[in-house]
Order: C-alpha cells, then structure tokens, then sequence
C-alpha cells in the first residue's frame, strides 16, 4: 500500500493491478484506476521482487524470458516504480546479448467505485474507455478519470482498454514508459507530509539495534503520509486514523496520535487542536463542550463506548502536555477557552458523582474512562493554574475524591493478587474482566518540573497490574492483548477481545517503564519490535493476539489499518520511552529518566525537537542519558 493522501495504492506483491478486492489507484476515496496489467513480448513478468521504498512509493521487480532457447535465464527485467501520487513508472532492461524487439502492452480499466462499496464488495462493471490525448479516458455519473502515457503509445485500443508500444533494444538497452491517472479537473495530488511545511520533524534512530533506526523511519514517513489538512484552514494540519478503511479525521485517534509525536513538534498537536475545537458543541444541554466523536466497539462484555467522551477529556490533556513540550504561549492561550469548555463538560457530566458515567442512559462506568478523566482534571487543574484561570482547585479537589473511591470501588481482590475492574455496571456491580484498556491507569500524564501527575491506582495496586501485564495472559510475546487470553470470550483476532492492539501496547510499556516495572516493559517492548520486524517495521493498527512461539510470526488482522496513525504514533513513543524526555519548556528545563536496563543497548535519537529547536539525546548501554543537542536556555534539569 502507498499512501500520500489523498492518494493511495493498492496492490498484491505481484505487482500488477486486476481490479479485483482493493487492488487500485485511489483519489479521495474513488478507485480513479483500478487495472493496469502490463505484458511484455505477450507474456506477463514473473514477479520476483516487491518492497516498499518509502511510505508513498513502491517497487515490482519482473523478470520475462523472450525466447525459450535461451536457457533458464530471463532475459529482460520489468521494473514497475508505482507512487501514491497516481504516477507509475515502468522500464524494460534487456540482458540479452542480441538486439531484442520487445512489444510492451498495459491494458487499462476502472470502475470509478468508491471505497466503501468495494470494501462491502459491491463495486460494478468495468466503464467504456475513449481514446483521450496520449492515453484512455472512463466518465460515470460520478466522474471522469484518464490515464497518459510518456511517451504516447503507438497503438491505443480503447474497446480494448489497451496502450501499445514496440521498442527496439540494443544489448544491455532499457526503455520507459511513464503512466498518469488523474481525475478530471483535479491536479496533482499535493501530499501535506511532502511539503516543506510538515509539521513533523525528521527525527532519526541511530544504535546497536537496527530496528529502532528503521521503526522510527517508517514510522515517521507513515505519519506523513497519512496528514490532511483542514481545507476551510489550510495551515492546520492533523492526521488521518488510517488506510484504507479510514482515511478521515477520527478526534480520539487525531489527538492521541498527536500526543504520542509531541517529541517531532508540536505544530502537528497545535493544528489537531485548532481543528478539533471548531466541531466542539457549543450552547445549553449536557453535550456543551464535548467534542463528537462515533462510538466504537468495546468487545464482548461491554456495549461500544463514546470515542466523543475519550477525544473530550484528551483535549485539555494535549493542550498541556504541548505547552510542556513548547507550543508557543499565544498558541495555547488560543485554544485555552475549548480546553475550559471540555473540563467544564467534565464537571458538570460528573456533578456531584465520584465517577463518569457513559452519556448513554443506563451506560457503565468505564476504568479507562475515570483513567482518562482523573488525567484531564489534574493536567487541566495545572494547565488553568499557569495560564491564570480559575477552576483549578475544584479539578484537583473531584479527582482527589475519585482517587479515593476508585481504589475500593474499581479494585477485585482474589487469590492471585487482584485486578481492576474493567467497569461499573449501573448498579455497582464490578466487570472482572482484564484487558488493555487498564494500561491507561498507567498514563498519567506530564506535569512541570518533569514530575508526572499522580495515579488512579496506589502503589501495590500498580505493582500487581504490572504483573498482570506481563504475564503471559496479557503478554503474547508480540504485544498486549486485548483481552487476557484465560477470560471469557478471548478471541486472537477480537478488536477488543484479544487482538493486540498497537498502541495500548505503547501505552503500557511507556506506564511500565515510568513506574519502575522495566522488566515488563522491556517484554513487551521487545515483542513488538519483533513483530514490527516482520511486518516491514510498518506496525498495523492491530494484529492476531496468538501466542509467539519459535518460528511464529504475529498474524495479520484482515481489517486493520495499515498504516495507521495511532500505530505509527506508537512507533515514535516506544522509541522516546527508553530516554525518559521529560520537557517543561515554559521553565526551560529538560529531565531524563531513561530505562535503566538498556534493552536496546546504545540508542541516539536525533531530530526531535522542544519548544521549536532541535534536541538530540542519547542513552548508552549502561542507561545513562546525555542531552547531545539542544535550544538555547535549555538547562537539564534533576
């Protein structure tokens, strides 16, 4: 898959395009392009070779044998170099040692089908082509696409879909041939992630472990590829959930991304906001100041949760976890009044209850969600206080009450130690299950002075949640399940209920290694590089929650994005964890907690940046971390 969105590519590692499943080039949504088959000498390349070059472009390697005399050796290569811009480059090299005739065919089709109705497998016929220009020409109802040549072919066949050439080729010779499909009255797809002005820095992974240095390649690229930006206001940019399923703005995914790439910028973070806060609900009723958001499945023991009230209570959060990281006070004083109007929704969505409820009626009280909740009210609480707002004290004085009940209310005692519960129904009554949804309890987010806000859970609470995460129940050997595999209606593949969803697994080994627990942060850690290994170091947004085993590999997830924002996002935490960067720019000071352990020896993360300028940290195979670059007045603090 190459992305650049709003274009996209899809194909098999066969390299041709058929038209069949996704196999297409995409604009916006609508397969502009959805076969384009290439023959040489009337024969199709064995394909030999397929490899992503870069997040938006790829590379089929061919190979043809023109006459059966020749041996078992092919004597002309195909190489197919196919962009997510729509732009396709395919070149002929002969290896023959005599002068080859060599017929070059590429039959053409679409069906202007948008990606929904693929995907529900309901796309229709192949349109009529014309012959347009140097190329072919399909028009429907919904639109019109065509495709041109460079050079123009000899023969063009529209009934056929067919452009034709014949190139003569010396010894060693090569020919190319140049195609591009463009929707009607649309120019080239200008990819935000290409421009001089992505928000994101160009951050790098140096050490004694090569899969850091290409996880934080692609994953980078993957973000860029998958930035929109807002089209009423063009210099704010934020981030697609994901491809192909997902290409639009999705609030909770958009502002946990951003969160989990403060350490690239925090330009990205600042455009998600601002683009955010124009959909919040404003005016008289409960919903004041939520920010919408669809519902999502929550797995088998509990009805789809509101990804509005999770988007809601990250707002205020990114907002001062950024201003920490250097968003420029005018920027944060900005978008002060939204973060007012989420925490205001908080508040009075709690009243005078120790806990938020789901806002459906008769909806449980969800542990991610008071995790959630207690970290808005305490980053809010602070947030309001610097800016000098009021509300401040009753944030931190409701999440001091909710501390309190959730550690008696939310806690299971049993035989092997305890759990929490992963919610309240409405009567009170505990959900035992256990699942990655807990690992939030472990997030508590960023203060000043690099000290993180307090937990919802007490400290022998958290030492046996931690054991619990590393335990092979949750612990796949790839990742974090899900769902613990010894609960009930544990499914591998589960979205909710077993899969290994990339970024709680993320989520976890940052919490881990911030309390202490490196050993099961290391574990999971290291499963997921492992897994990241095997899928290109490109993670999907969730993958099979099987149990590794050697000479296993993770098992995709046919409905995963990939990539995906969240995913991609984790590849840049995960890497970040291990130096422990703790900013707070508004006090020019810098605190490191790197893992002590080291689990990938030596590590030097260049590129990144705080408050604007370039930093640049590494950790040694001992664990000790050294700032190596950093902005002016930047002081490290203890």
């Amino acid at each position: 898959m190459c992305i650049a969105l709003p274009g996209l590519a899809i194909s098999t590692e066969q390299g041709q395009l058929t038209g069949r499943g996704l196999e297409g080039f995409y604009r916006a949504g609508r397969r502009v392009l959805s076969r384009c088959q290439v023959r040489v000498a009337g024969r199709e390349p064995l394909a030999v070779q397929a490899r992503m070059t870069s997040a938006d472009s790829a590379r089929f390697l061919g190979t043809v044998r023109t006459s059966p005399h020749v041996g078992p050796d092919p004597d002309v290569l195909v190489e197919r170099i196919r962009h997510a811009d729509g732009t396709e480059r395919i070149t002929v090299h002969s290896t023959a040692v005599r002068p080859l005739r060599l017929p070059v065919e590429v039959a053409l089709g679409t069906d202007l089908a948008d990606l929904g109705t693929i995907a529900a497998g309901g796309p229709g016929p192949e349109l009529p082509a014309s012959v347009h220009d140097s190329g072919l020409r399909w028009s429907s109802p919904v639109g019109s696409t065509s495709v041109s040549a460079d050079p123009p072919p000899a023969d063009a066949l529209a009934s056929a879909g067919l452009l034709r050439w014949e190139f003569v080729m010396p010894p060693g010779g090569s020919a190319s041939v140049e195609l591009r499909v463009r929707p009607d009255r649309a120019g080239p797809v200008r990819a935000v992630g290409r421009a001089a002005t992505s928000p994101l820095a160009p951050a790098r992974a140096m050490g004694d472990d090569h899969r850091a240095q290409h996880l934080m390649r692609t994953s980078t690229e993957d973000l860029q590829a998958l930035l929109l930006r807002d089209p009423a206001h063009p210099t704010d940019t934020h981030l697609a959930a994901g491809a192909p399923w997902r290409c639009g703005l999705s609030p909770a995914d958009a502002l946990a991304a951003a969160r989990m790439t403060l350490p690239l910028g925090t330009r990205l973070a600042a455009g998600t906001l601002r683009t955010l806060a124009r959909t919040q609900l404003q005016g008289p009723g409960p919903q004041s100041g939520m920010i919408p958001g669809p519902r999502r499945d929550a797995g088998t023991h509990l009805p789809p949760s509101c990804t509005g009230t999770e988007a809601t209570l990250l707002f205020p959060v990114l907002l001062a976890e950024a201003r920490r990281w250097g968003l420029p006070e005018v920027e944060t004083e900005e978008l002060l009044p939204a973060a007012e109007r989420c925490l205001t929704w908080l508040r009075t969505a709690v009243g005078e209850a120790p806990y938020l409820r789901d806002p459906q009626p008769g909806g449980p009280e969800r542990c991610e969600t008071q995790a959630h909740a207690h970290r808005a009210a305490l980053l809010g609480a602070d947030l309001l206080d610097t800016c000098g707002r009021p509300g401040g004290a009753g944030l931190r004085h409701w999440a001091q009450q909710l501390r309190a009940a959730f550690r008696e209310d939310f806690w299971i005692d049993d035989l092997g130690g305890g759990r929490p519960a992963a919610a309240r129904a409405p009567d009170g009554r505990p959900v035992p299950h256990l699942g990655a949804a807990a690992v939030h309890l472990l997030d508590t987010g960023l203060l000043g002075g690099g000290e993180l806000a307090s937990g919802l859970l007490d400290k022998m609470q958290t030492e046996q949640l931690a054991r619990l995460l590393g335990g092979p129940a949750m612990d796949s050997g790839w990742g974090l399940r899900g769902l613990g595999a010894k609960e009930a209606g544990y499914n591998p593949f589960g979205h909710r209920g077993g899969a290994v969803r990339t970024q709680e697994t993320a989520v976890a080994v940052a919490g881990l290694a911030a309390a202490g627990y490196e050993k099961q942060a290391t574990s999971l850690l290291q499963g997921t590089l492992a897994a990241a290994e095997i899928f290109g170091h490109r993670l999907p947004e969730m993958y099979a929650g099987e149990q590794r085993t050697d000479g296993s590999a993770p098992v995709p997830h046919p409905a995963a994005c990939r990539p995906a924002a969240t995913a991609a996002a984790s590849g840049v935490l995960l890497l970040t964890t291990l130096a422990g960067i703790r900013p707070d720019a508004p006090a020019g000071t810098v605190t490191l907690r790197p893992v002590r352990s080291a689990p990938l020896g030596e590590i030097i993360l260049t590129g990144l940046r705080i408050a604007g300028a370039p930093f640049s940290v590494r950790v040694g195979r001992l664990g000790l971390a050294m700032v190596e670059e950093a902005g002016d007045g930047l002081q490290l603090g203890v």
